[in-house]
């Protein structure tokens, strides 16, 4: 099956996009408010959505396997969610009081996922990592933290050490230099910085500042640096060294609690004192919750004399949101995650498999719903592995373009997953698509 590429309008001077991208810069830095849309020499400006299907600002419709970087797990504009949304806001948008639907939502994540005993709400998975570690160094009275080299964990200073680091700069594999994320970047010295999918060198690090380590944050499945899933031995090493040392572990699983009822921990394992989520409990709406075990959560609670670690948040938990979340979760089968982990299946197996036909230097990897495309066939464990250099950057730049002519969008980065709107013949269009860029591109 051969795809006949449109025209990509937003590419085009005289098109809508260029105007608006032309207003934008005047009034936002170079144009963007959100650096994970930005694409040279501009982006396309979405105008709606409706199921797995995006329409931008110059008429042009293509299948969104983005869907909001996986907040969307059931696409664009699902009725569903927006009766139960239509149906809040005429009875009021946030109070000054807590509701029922936050508890609802609440025990909702507390009966999935066996490590959760209770919920705090916040509205960015930004925010729900910060909180951990903050009730994380509250519960060990120590301060530092430690991470891993190459991966995202929101915009808060001390999990963005080293979070884009290079090879003129980033030190031994087995023992990564914590580097600044940007000018001025304060306390970098006190996160130590681990090697993914390193459990020898990992453990001796966190063995070395064992004393004074609050937490170790990890994300099992991190996008940023490459979506390569966490081996599962590696996850229960740290579970071992930590429970050791009296040191909190936090699983980051904004972006994968998408990927099972219970998480990708309860695929991969690792038992958590606390899980960072966002996204897809949020219906759409902005959220973020951290939620984990009872007694270190208890230094949030309000109703002690002087709460240890108070947390306001204006719009934390809100009725739109918590209703919105609520019926999105509900909506989630068993059997409909294990469908949409069938469809990434596809995606992997049957892309990787045409790459191999055609003698492509490309691959794909990632877990059940989520996949990412990647200039080159190498082994891929961890960051470093993924580091793409100048021409693998230039060739990810030119997919995403032409991925996008042929109606289809992933992330700039090549990230995609899968939305409940998707069936085996939005695939069938992913790897149509995929099959003629794969020439196009490296040609």
């Amino acid at each position: 099956m051969s795809v006949k590429p449109t025209r990509n309008r937003y590419l085009q001077d005289g098109s809508r996009a260029a105007e608006l991208h032309n207003t934008a810069r005047e009034v936002l830095p170079g144009g963007n408010t959100r650096q994970s849309v930005w694409t040279s020499p501009r982006p396309t400006y979405a105008v709606a959505g409706n199921g797995c299907r995006v329409t931008d600002a110059d008429g042009d419709t293509r299948v969104d396997f983005v869907n909001n970087y996986t907040s969307l797990i059931h696409g664009h504009g699902n009725q569903q969610i927006a009766a139960a949304v239509r149906e809040q806001l005429s009875e009021g948008t946030a109070f000054g009081l807590p509701t029922p639907w936050e508890i609802e939502l609440a025990s909702l994540l507390v009966d999935r996922v066996e490590t959760i005993q209770q919920v705090r709400f916040t509205n960015s998975g930004s925010e729900a990592v910060m909180m951990a570690v903050k009730v994380a160094r509250a519960f060990t009275g120590r301060s530092r933290i430690a991470k891993f080299e190459g991966c995202y964990h929101g915009a808060y200073d001390p999990v963005e050490v080293s979070q884009a680091p290079d090879p003129s700069n980033w030190g031994p594999p087995e023992e990564p230099t914590p580097l600044p994320f940007y000018p001025g970047h304060p306390g970098v010295s006190d996160v130590t910085v681990l090697p993914f999918n390193d459990l020898e060198n990992s453990v001796r690090l966190i063995e070395r500042d064992a004393d004074t380590l609050a937490a170790v944050v990890v994300d099992p499945l991190p996008q940023r640096a490459g979506l390569m899933p966490a081996e599962p031995e590696f996850l229960q090493g740290l579970r071992d060294i930590t429970k050791k040392h009296g040191i909190v572990l936090i699983f980051d699983e904004v972006m994968s609690f998408r990927l099972a009822p219970g998480g990708v921990q309860s695929l991969l394992g690792g038992s958590p004192d606390l899980t960072a989520i966002a996204k897809i409990i949020g219906g759409g709406f902005p959220v973020g919750a951290v939620g984990g075990r009872a007694d270190i959560l208890d230094f949030f609670n309000p109703s002690k004399k002087g709460p240890k670690l108070p947390h306001a948040g204006t719009f934390n938990g809100n009725p739109v949101t918590m209703i919105a979340g609520l019926t999105a979760m509900q909506m989630m089968s068993d059997e409909e995650y294990q469908r949409l982990a069938r469809l990434g299946d596809r995606v992997r197996d049957e892309g990787n498999a045409l790459f191999e036909r055609s003698g492509a230097n490309w691959q794909i990897n990632g877990l059940s719903n989520m996949f990412r495309l990647h200039p080159n066939s190498r082994e891929l464990r961890n960051y470093r592995d993924a580091w793409r250099d100048e021409d693998e950057t230039r060739r990810a730049g030119a997919m995403y373009h032409a991925l996008m002519a042929r109606g289809v969008m992933l992330t700039p980065d090549g990230m995609g997953n899968i939305s409940t709107a998707m069936d085996d013949s939005v695939v069938d269009e992913l790897l149509a698509a995929l099959g003629d860029a794969v020439n196009e591109v490296d040609s």
